[in-house]
């Protein structure tokens, strides 16, 4: 039986989810999809999936916890920004939680969540929203080609 390795394309099915100890609310599946497909080792997925597929045949599930150094690294403080509202356009609506781009030094536009708002500035967290946080995966392995 074949096991899924380095450089194989390979199928799964997963869902994650946030451990319980922050709540164990699911963020993604593939439940109702097609399966995700990736090149195994390719740096397409976070490390620790990628880990938890290496080894696995055809068939196989597990259940994994990845921690967030192996998943989407650490919040980063210096990720947070305060800029004032009027750096914003003046007809803006802008609330709480609301996702905006930014564009960072290389030109790229990156997403980022509005969490804080004054009569004068706006503050802005460039983390992805799973920084920081362990992640729980059920994977099921549904081809290796």
């Amino acid at each position: 039986m074949s096991v899924a390795e380095k450089g194989n394309q390979v199928k799964v099915h997963y869902t994650g989810r946030l451990t319980e100890e922050q709540g164990g609310t699911q963020f993604d599946s593939s439940a109702g999809r097609e399966p995700l497909a990736f090149e195994l080792g390719a740096g397409q997925m976070i490390p620790g999936f990628d880990a938890a597929v290496h080894g696995m045949a055809i068939g196989d599930k597990k259940t994994v916890t990845i921690p967030a150094a192996e998943a989407y690294g650490e919040a980063r403080p210096e990720m947070i920004q305060k800029m004032p509202r009027t750096a914003l356009p003046e007809d803006m609506e802008v609330a709480v939680g609301q996702k905006l781009y930014a564009q960072a030094p290389n030109g790229q536009p990156f997403p980022v969540t509005v969490i804080e708002l004054t009569e004068t500035e706006v503050t802005i967290d460039g983390n992805h929203e799973l920084a920081g946080k362990d992640l729980v995966f059920e994977i099921e392995l549904v081809e290796i080609a």
